[in-house]
């Protein structure tokens, strides 16, 4: 099939748009890496900054030396791998009851469940609970209270209502009960639509710092973006020698820089792997009412 001259021009205009939409995307990336790995004059200098064309790693061995950013890369990992682990188990468990028909109620429940998208306790509420069930400095304060979400716990519901009811009668004439249907049939076949919850789960978890900044007090708890915080806008090191050296010798941006990429290069190489069942699990999630 021949394209028409205007077809042509469209189809290379929205090239050039794809082109022009994936440098502004792109390039905040390398300067901030550029600016990383320059020295600290040449971070100073104005302009666009696509290459370091003074290379130094004097800002990356920096980070590495320094043991809090390690702290709170682990418990970043702590908090992002068992907050979403747990999250799709709950989930699963809470949207698989709400997706079939009868059961009881369900129309009242689901309403009830959606409800709490429109209202909320408040931060001081919240914070009283949290503090009288003792989880004030304690890492399980940013998972617990965040565990399901309602808009996913929606969009999971909506995908175990578009799996055939014939496999689990299937599977219950072969004697398997509810919780066996759900691990060995229904999971299984909700993988696009699990790896989505997941992506969006772990992305929320690592970059979260409220939470952090209000109920951890411990600075051996201290998480990576609550971290990075700090050192951007207060410039503080969070007690540790990062930057306590002479302010003569002290190259702020590339350290700034550095944790900056430290930050995001971890969950920007998880994404690939999950990126493959994103639409997909988006778009199947969201057909049934």
């Amino acid at each position: 099939m021949r394209l028409t001259s205007g077809e042509k021009l469209f189809q290379a205009l929205l090239v050039l748009f794809i082109i022009v939409l994936c440098i502004c995307m792109l390039y905040p990336f390398l300067h901030v890496l550029s600016i990383s790995l320059s020295t600290p004059s040449e971070a100073l200098r104005p302009g666009i900054h696509w290459y370091p064309k003074e290379l130094s790693f004097s800002a990356w061995e920096r980070v590495f030396a320094t043991d809090t950013v390690w702290v709170a890369l682990k418990n970043s990992v702590f908090r992002t791998v068992v907050g979403t682990v747990l999250t799709l188990i709950f989930l699963s468990l809470g949207a698989y009851p709400l997706s079939k028909k009868y059961l009881p109620h369900r129309k009242f429940y689901t309403m009830f469940i959606v409800a709490t998208l429109f209202f909320s306790g408040g931060l001081i509420p919240t914070y009283l609970l949290i503090k009288n069930l003792h989880l004030i400095d304690s890492l399980w304060v940013l998972i617990i209270p965040g565990l399901i979400n309602t808009f996913n716990l929606l969009i999971l519901r909506n995908f175990f209502m578009g799996i055939p009811e014939e496999l689990e009668d299937s599977a219950r004439m072969d004697g398997a009960h509810d919780i066996r249907i759900l691990f060995s049939l229904v999971i299984p076949l909700s993988k696009p639509v699990l790896a989505t919850l997941a992506l969006w789960t772990a992305v929320g978890h690592w970059n979260a710092w409220f939470d952090a900044l209000l109920y951890l007090q411990d600075e051996a708890k201290t998480v990576l973006q609550l971290y990075l915080r700090r050192l951007v806008i207060t410039n503080e090191g969070t007690g540790d020698a990062l930057l306590a050296i002479p302010i003569e010798e002290q190259p702020h941006e590339t350290l700034k820089a550095a944790v900056i990429m430290f930050t995001a290069l971890p969950i920007l190489l998880v994404y690939p792997f999950l990126q493959k069942y994103f639409v997909k699990g988006v778009m199947v999630g969201s057909l049934k009412g």
